[in-house]
């Protein structure tokens, strides 16, 4: 290790003063919050009616230039505006059951799902290439030795992580032989726990901490971005994590290492997202749609079994989804979100990337 690498390890006390406790319907337990069931919203025939008369409007529009004025949802707005107020000012996740995706081609559930995501926001790049509707299935890839490989492209656990962007949606279409459950954890009560236990390791993660970007890397770039894990802005604690990432950044020669009280301070984090106390497991139906607050949520998935039949094979899609009404956040979070103009930030935008909306897995 040279002697300007070295010098960076050692953590520093940080001279502030912590955020006072998270209190709010955002700071929850995972066996009380899975009891409720106030967070599934079914749709009704209604609802599905008029979603399909939407469908019909866009019968020959391509996907990523579907917007709210040509996808018509009336009736159906003001719920889904009750949603998103759920999502990001309340519990922080919600979950719309009942879209019937086994009736429709990949098109009409692509078309529908992005439609309904409209209402929420504006979709995202979420890769190099582009694509503002992402595709949640194995791909084969081998996220340890292929440092361009994704999780999401494997049967693998993804362990507890946040986007980049405000919001997330999964839409599911076919569920895993075996597996495969949607895990959730609120960061706020993460922060909570160790503020409770160990606010000197707390401390320590309002620091920065180096990000792998897996090859997909903005103009002017490292291959990395630094940032905290826990950001205090204007009222708000946001937080940004990918624990595989920070781990596979180890991997450069400029980032500090990972040792002592920051290692420890990241274990205890991992630990308590994954305390079944603190999160729960949700398992998926075909037409379910996710949505989850990045700010204040974790979320991952169980490793799964999958069908050797690839069309029954698990697939989900997935929006990255810029949100109007959203929380300001610091300036730090341009590293990751390109911008933090309210409405109009997040994704992954690498030169000549061009938006689009693949209807197959690539």
């Amino acid at each position: 290790m040279n002697r300007a690498k070295a010098e960076r390890c050692g953590a520093t006390k940080m001279k502030f003063k912590l955020p006072e406790k998270i209190e709010g319907p955002q700071n929850w337990y995972g066996q009380e919050i899975k009891s409720s069931k106030e967070w599934i919203y079914t749709l009704t025939t209604q609802d599905i009616k008029e979603i399909e008369g939407a469908l019909k409007l866009v019968k020959n529009t391509d996907v990523a230039a579907i917007k709210r004025n040509n996808f018509p949802l009336a009736s159906l707005e003001s719920k889904l505006r009750r949603i998103s107020d759920d999502v990001m000012n309340g519990r922080g996740f919600a979950l719309i059951r009942g879209l019937p995706v086994e009736d429709w081609s990949i098109e009409q559930s692509a078309k529908a799902y992005f439609g309904v995501g409209t209402y929420f926001g504006s979709a995202r790049s979420q890769n190099a290439s582009g694509h503002v509707l992402g595709h949640v299935r194995d791909l084969g890839r081998d996220a340890v030795n292929d440092p361009s490989a994704r999780i999401y492209q494997t049967t693998e656990r993804q362990t507890f992580h946040t986007d980049s962007c405000d919001m997330v949606a999964l839409l599911c279409l076919k569920t895993a032989k075996s597996g495969g459950e949607s895990a959730l954890v609120s960061s706020m009560t993460i922060y909570n726990e160790m503020y409770e236990q160990r606010p000197d390791l707390l401390e320590l993660l309002f620091q920065p901490f180096a990000t792998d970007r897996r090859g997909e890397v903005p103009a002017g770039k490292k291959p990395y971005f630094e940032i905290p894990v826990f950001n205090y802005f204007e009222g708000y604690l946001s937080v940004i994590y990918a624990r595989r990432y920070i781990n596979s950044a180890q991997r450069f020669d400029d980032v500090p290492t990972i040792d002592g009280k920051k290692l420890e301070a990241l274990e205890l984090f991992d630990d308590l997202a994954n305390d079944p106390r603190l999160n729960f497991k949700m398992t998926f139906e075909p037409g379910d749609i996710q949505l989850v607050h990045n700010h204040t949520m974790l979320h991952d998935r169980t490793d799964y079994i999958d069908w050797e039949d690839e069309a029954k094979k698990r697939h989900l899609l997935r929006l990255w989804l810029a949100i109007p009404n959203a929380r300001p956040l610091p300036q730090v979070f341009e590293e990751r979100y390109g911008k933090i103009d309210i409405g109009d930030r997040g994704g992954i935008i690498v030169p000549g990337s061009k938006l689009n909306a693949p209807l197959i897995p690539v």
